[in-house]
């Protein structure tokens, strides 16, 4: 495969050093004016996307405009009035007229706005008006609509640029400076270093061509065209940094070459006797990670992978494999945890999945030694600190489980073997790299880090691109079924009330989740504090109620867990510090009070609380009011499906990837057509292109075009950002 076309053609990093400022009628004012819309360069300007198009070879009237819809229409701006309403607001009016008729636009607290509508009549400028259609008195309304001043450009697709009215520069302006570029680039033409075959591959136009066709389309069906291509660019660029990271890990890591077969077939006597001592069978899913994960640890290069599963797909069993694997060839391993709590939830669960498994040990009477686990976290005592660190130096602790105290200074491993690190996206980066660096001899340990929160696949490929993926999409067997009802009538909500009890009676437990620990002036929602008085003196009159939130003392919320895992507590008030690792197989119903206040993640890790034992649990999500439209979606949603995978999905379409990538907003990476909702074919697609292109180990060193321009586009603080999260 050979490099794409470049020659004397414009790179994008020249286009990247040419000022707008050389443009004709850009002068000083306009100058600062882009500049703030981050609009420095060429480059800049070809790579600021037009956010609609108006098919003007059509038309939009007044006329076509339904209530309830949104709608577009193109006209003149006739009387424009202002007003105060009350005593802080302020109320732009205009009326825009077309050949149909005419439709209100009312504007909010955007007192510029009279400025702008007037000079629009004064210019006789046309305008386009978007937004959502509404009726007042009989008559279309916009409120707080888009306004774009287009021109008399008639017979065309026109082109509608982002910001262009807040930043005082129209439309035209902003396409007349592109069209400027384009027309200066022409003689040259722009660089296009993707390889010819990988174009044709997944039939892609040139770059040249995408870019004239995104700013001057003679047609829709070139914008799609020119779409096509661009959001290819942008994902196989972030693809490509992701990859090289990977490949970077590998290359420079030395790692253990775990043994994880022997005489009798694969997985060594440890692992083996694991499993068979089970008190059930490994799902497909399960069987298959870790297949995979002993893949990695019998390579030379360190592991480096993402196990996501749905509450309680058994990641836990997954993870002692891959830790029985480096102890059982002389290692030690380690699991992290964000919290304490979760920390010693992990400890008791991995002693009772270990139950009588030993390992071997020369000079004993039996030839075997119990495995040596220990816990290690800011809670224990000083006199158990000081032995469990004793053993992790001298190698007698195989198995430490513990909180960012495995981190500190004073903690020295004989020889680490592998990491697991849970939910770690509540870990920084520097917290990570210190397990990574915790060999003094440099032998970089596996790494294995896990998530119960399930993950989109396209944007498991964005946010975790450096890291390969096992899933686990089946429950083991005997997990009973949640049944989950949205309780939004009084009657619905005493019914839920009814069933707490009622449970109880049977010899189970319940959960009852607020969104805040205090009341507050500000929003009338649910508070923790304020539900366990209001239960204990009404609803659950009788019943022994705790609180537990993350305010409180470790000790305090350790003494509550225990009083409700041991029966001593019927129901636990509780804000979200019980979303993540609390067991309790007999707590069988879940009450969220004003649901509408989470996101879908959280309420489904929420009811993944419940539902751990033998018998039919419950989940009931409580709104009051009314609520969003996303609201709605988002109950129903979990309403109708259990699947954790399914639910990740319809969040990302209602929240888009904005909460994905995280809120950076600046940097030139930025994804500026393709979206993780629209675009997943194209994810994949740009994360197979990135692998066929570096997946030898040779980075980019046959394509120098290619990795200039991802230098530029990809900078040391993107690819830190992309990391961190």
């Amino acid at each position: 495969m050979t490099e794409g076309s470049g020659g004397g053609a414009l790179s994008l990093v020249e286009l990247a050093a040419m000022d707008v400022a050389r443009l004709n009628g850009v002068g000083d004012r306009k100058l600062d004016a882009l500049q703030k819309m981050g609009i420095r360069s060429l480059l800049d300007l070809l790579w600021h996307y037009p956010r609609r198009y108006l098919d003007r070879t059509g038309g939009s009237t007044v006329g076509d405009l339904r209530p309830g819809t949104e709608g577009l229409v193109l006209g003149r701006v006739g009387s424009v009035s202002s007003r105060k309403v009350g005593n802080r607001r302020s109320m732009v009016t205009a009326e825009v007229r077309d050949a149909t008729g005419s439709v209100r636009c009312t504007f909010f607290n955007q007192p510029w706005r009279e400025r702008q509508l007037q000079g629009f009549v004064e210019r006789r400028t046309e305008v386009a008006i978007f937004g959502k259609v509404e009726e007042f008195n009989g008559r279309p309304q916009f409120t707080n609509p888009v306004v774009d001043a287009v021109g008399d450009r008639t017979g065309r697709i026109v082109p509608v640029y982002p910001q262009s009215e807040k930043s005082g520069l129209s439309t035209w302006e902003l396409a007349g400076w592109i069209s400027q570029t384009l027309r200066r680039s022409s003689a040259r033409g722009i660089a296009d270093p993707v390889p010819s075959e990988m174009l044709e591959k997944y039939g892609l136009t040139d770059r040249n061509t995408a870019l004239r066709q995104i700013h001057e389309p003679e047609s829709m069906g070139e914008v799609t065209t020119a779409r096509k291509r661009l959001v290819f660019d942008e994902l196989f660029r972030l693809q490509l940094a992701l990859v090289l990271r990977k490949r970077e890990i590998e290359r420079s890591s030395l790692g253990h070459r775990h043994v994880v077969a022997d005489d009798e077939g694969p997985a060594p006597g440890m692992v083996r006797r694991f499993v068979e001592q089970l008190p059930y069978p490994l799902t497909g899913a399960q069987v298959r990670a870790i297949e995979e994960v002993a893949a990695d640890l019998a390579g030379p290069v360190p592991m480096h992978r993402l196990l996501q599963g749905d509450v309680g797909a058994g990641k836990t069993v997954v993870a002692l494999a891959a830790m029985l694997t480096a102890v059982q060839g002389g290692h030690q391993a380690a699991l992290m945890a964000p919290t304490e709590v979760l920390a010693e939830q992990h400890h008791a669960s991995v002693r009772a999945l270990l139950g009588d498994v030993s390992i071997e040990a020369e000079g004993t009477l039996l030839g075997s030694r119990p495995l040596g686990v220990a816990l290690l976290t800011g809670r224990v005592p000083a006199a158990e600190r000081r032995r469990v660190l004793a053993g992790l130096a001298d190698g007698t602790v195989d198995l430490v489980v513990g909180t960012h105290a495995l981190i500190q200074d004073g903690v020295d491993f004989r020889s680490l073997g592998v990491v697991v690190v849970d939910e770690q996206h509540r870990f920084g980066v520097e917290q990570r790299a210190a397990l990574r660096a915790a060999n003094e001899d440099g032998v970089v340990p596996d790494v294995l880090v896990m998530t119960a929160t399930p993950i989109p696949r396209t944007a498991a490929m964005t946010v975790y691109g450096d890291l390969d993926v096992s899933v686990l999409d089946e429950l083991p067997p005997g997990r009973t079924p949640i049944a989950t009802t949205w309780a939004q009538t009084p009657e619905a909500v005493e019914a839920a009330w009814e069933l707490v009890r009622a449970e109880v009676a049977a010899g189970h437990r319940a959960y009852v989740v607020c969104p805040l620990v205090e009341e507050s002036e500000k929003v009338q929602v649910a508070s923790a504090e304020e539900t366990v008085e209001e239960l204990s003196g009404g609803a659950l009159y009788g019943l022994s109620l705790g609180l537990l939130h993350g305010r409180m003392a470790g000790a305090d919320k350790a003494e509550v867990m225990d009083q409700f895992r041991s029966g001593r507590l019927d129901v636990l008030v509780a804000t979200t510090v019980i979303e993540v690792g609390v067991d309790v197989p007999d707590a069988t119903v879940m009450v969220v009070l004003d649901a509408d206040r989470f996101g879908i993640a959280q309420l489904h890790q929420l009811r993944g609380r419940v539902g751990r034992g033998a018998a039919v649990s419950h989940c009931v999500l409580v709104t009051r009011d009314e609520i969003s439209p996303d609201g709605e979606a988002r109950l129903e949603a979990l309403v109708r499906t259990t699947d954790g995978f399914e639910l990740a999905e319809v969040d990302l379409d209602l929240r888009g990837e904005g909460t994905v990538m995280g809120e950076r907003q600046t940097g030139r990476n930025d994804l500026r057509l393709a979206s993780l909702r629209r675009d997943r074919k194209w994810v994949e697609t740009a994360r197979e292109a990135a692998l066929e292109l570096v997946g030898d180990g040779t980075g980019l060193d046959r394509y120098p075009a290619l990795a200039a321009e991802l230098a530029l586009a990809v900078d040391d603080e993107d690819r830190e950002f992309l990391l961190k999260n």
